[in-house]
């Protein structure tokens, strides 16, 4: 069914997104695709770290490890977060 596309139609699907999104917003979702594209290959780095990393056994077992943080791209400060081990309940104030 899709095997037989050629220059023809695919300059006519790019056309058509062209005519659709407008020329303005498509770099933008671009940019935005991309950005999504680097969080995930972060995420997904990230943790096959976490999962190939082995506990540290000179360290001693009531100190306080140093929280751990992903960040989406290199040198993007603005969407690093910490990530925590253990998840706290959250309090709802009454």
């Amino acid at each position: 069914m899709f095997g037989r596309l050629g220059a023809p139609e695919i300059i006519l699907i790019l056309v058509v997104v062209l005519l659709l999104f407008g020329a303005k917003r498509l770099p933008d979702m671009a940019r935005g695709l991309g950005k999504s594209m680097r969080i995930l290959k972060s995420e997904a780095k990230a943790m096959k770290t976490d999962d190939t990393a082995a506990p540290q056994a000179d360290a001693p077992a009531d100190a306080p490890a140093a929280p751990k943080t992903i960040q989406a791209a290199p040198g993007d400060v603005t969407s690093a977060r910490p990530v925590s081990e253990t998840q706290q309940p959250r309090q709802t104030q009454s």
